[in-house]
């Protein structure tokens, strides 16, 4: 027996025993839901299986409302919401009444260590006010021409290449993650990753591609109950599987190994430079956090491991999910021609009229007068979030209020929700982010326009950006999500100001989005792009290339 099956039956009867415990908690079996399930893991791994993200979710929405009941491992409720008043309470006037889930939670200890993104409560406010100095929006605006310089040099490397061809067709998000590693790099570290280097084999670059389909993608029903029992298991035991020699684990091992030879060689030089008593002459992200950090309280300070985990934390979340998105906005502006035309005028005009008043290059302000680009950026991340959905768990028995009433199995009317501690809420953000009720009937389609008619004041306050859960909300919320917003207008001006971006040959006559090539798979709680039948290949967005035709 394998290693994961002997675990996990081992731990099985503790977890029935601590189930037992639970069904004698209030009971939400009164909330609508999908039929039950004869599985110990329950929808949980019908939700692996799906095909694209929101198969079964916005199946579930149309029938049940806004909210529902699912059924988690070992057959446990879990309330499932998209609701804006829900996700309001829970990720803004909650604080950190609402905690991650201990299995999601401790993957992410596994992948990154005991980063930002992995510690809770005090520990969390301690991160967030080391790293909030690095985050200023006025600060994070000075990075624009590190953005400009490093898109200039991919986009020279595509006009080299179409000097001697027509058109391209390359794996875009590549070439995208590639070019926002060498960002967060320099921006973060003032260190050069190499992305965009000759060495189409950077080792980094190489580690980190693909890792969230190696790690979470169709994971076999004996990974799944090993994962679903670590709810019931104490933090020290969880993390002794960190070291455990078999997949997936070793793969995260590697990832990590290859970084901390480049994270403590980062440490090291950022240390000598930065003296907490004089002003930080170097203006990356991690000296003014080291900085920041040496002039904090002895007892606030973070330890080398947690530095190490934030310092792979921004390398990991500050490029991936960037280069997702921009591949993203590519294929969307390849399927809809007429709005990446009418943007390059938009771009081309704005180019002409910051030349005419003697500017170099474009300013955020210039970026933030271009709605038609804003407006693409705003509507894919509404459309293809890569975060799609997230867990919590209630601290502590509450009430939650909803916008939209659902009915009962008996068929009251529900306008909030009583919960007691140790419920688990799924906030579905992929659902939320396609609510007709908040955006609009054609919410399933993608049409930037929609963001000229919505007025996201008059709207339930929740997103950190356009009102949308993309980024997460609250004190939780996404806290590079200014640069990352920044980093996409500057790439995405100059991209399509200089080329053309077309579908394969043959696929833009397909209307069924379950015929095109794009596949948008779930893999754990996140979206990856691969290639419709074919994942063998690994995350991919292919388009054709050429150079845009001259005015």
């Amino acid at each position: 027996m394998s290693p994961i099956l002997t675990v996990s039956w081992v731990a099985l009867g503790i977890a029935l025993v601590l189930y037992r415990v639970f069904q004698r908690r209030r009971s939400i079996q009164y909330i609508r839901g999908p039929q039950r399930l004869r599985s110990l893991l329950g929808h949980d791994y019908e939700m692996g299986l799906q095909d694209d993200i929101g198969d079964l979710e916005f199946k579930w929405f149309s029938e049940y409302g806004a909210t529902w009941r699912t059924q988690g491992a070992f057959g446990t409720d879990h309330l499932m919401t998209a609701d804006p008043k829900a996700l309001q309470h829970i990720y803004h006037k909650s604080a950190y009444s609402y905690a991650k889930k201990p299995s999601n939670n401790h993957m992410s200890y596994l992948l990154g260590g005991p980063g930002i993104v992995w510690v809770q409560g005090e520990a969390h406010q301690r991160h967030r006010k080391i790293m909030n100095p690095a985050f200023s929006a006025s600060h994070l605006k000075s990075f624009l021409p590190l953005f400009q310089r490093v898109t200039s040099k991919l986009v020279e490397k595509w006009k080299t290449e179409l000097s001697t061809t027509p058109e391209l067709f390359p794996i875009i998000n590549t070439w995208f993650s590639r070019a926002t590693l060498d960002i967060i790099g320099e921006a973060a570290f003032d260190f050069d990753y190499g992305g965009l280097g000759d060495d189409e084999n950077n080792a980094l670059s190489k580690a980190y591609h693909g890792i969230m389909q190696d790690i979470e993608y169709r994971l076999p029903k004996s990974v799944m109950l090993f994962r679903a029992i670590w709810d019931f298991l104490p933090e020290p035991i969880l993390k002794l599987f960190k070291y455990m020699p078999i997949h997936p684990f070793t793969r995260m091992l590697a990832l990590g190994r290859i970084y901390e030879s480049y994270g403590k060689r980062i440490l090291r030089e950022k240390r000598l430079d930065v003296d907490a008593e004089k002003e930080v002459k170097n203006k990356d992200i991690m000296s003014i956090l080291i900085k920041a950090n040496a002039s904090a309280n002895e007892k606030t300070r973070l330890a080398d491991e947690e530095l190490m985990a934030e310092m792979f934390t921004l390398t990991f979340a500050g490029h991936e999910t960037t280069a997702s998105t921009i591949s993203f906005i590519m294929y969307e502006l390849a399927k809809h021609p007429e709005y990446q035309a009418r943007m390059r005028g938009e771009v081309k005009a704005a180019r002409a009229q910051m030349l005419a008043s003697g500017g170099v290059d474009f300013t955020v302000e210039d970026l933030d007068n271009m709605p038609l680009c804003l407006n693409a950026i705003k509507e894919t991340l509404r459309f293809h979030p890569i975060v799609t959905y997230l867990h919590r768990v209630a601290c502590q028995d509450d009430v939650i209020p909803l916008s939209y009433p659902i009915t009962s199995t008996t068929g009251e009317t529900i306008t909030e929700i009583p919960i007691t501690k140790g419920q688990v809420i799924i906030t579905s953000l992929a659902v939320y982010n396609r609510l007709p009720q908040v955006w609009g009937e054609d919410a399933h389609v993608w049409n930037p326009d929609r963001f000229n008619r919505i007025d996201t004041g008059k709207q339930t306050n929740v997103g950190v950006f356009a009102n949308l859960m993309t980024f997460s909300a609250g004190i939780r919320g996404c806290i590079g999500w200014r640069f990352s917003v920044i980093e996409t207008q500057a790439m995405l001006a100059d991209l399509i100001e200089t080329f053309q971006f077309k579908l394969p040959v043959g696929a833009e006559n397909v209307k069924d989005p379950k015929q095109s090539e794009v596949q948008c798979a779930p893999s754990g709680i996140t979206m990856i792009p691969l290639i419709r039948g074919k994942p063998e290949l690994g995350p991919a967005i292919r388009l054709r290339i050429s150079l845009a035709e001259s005015d």
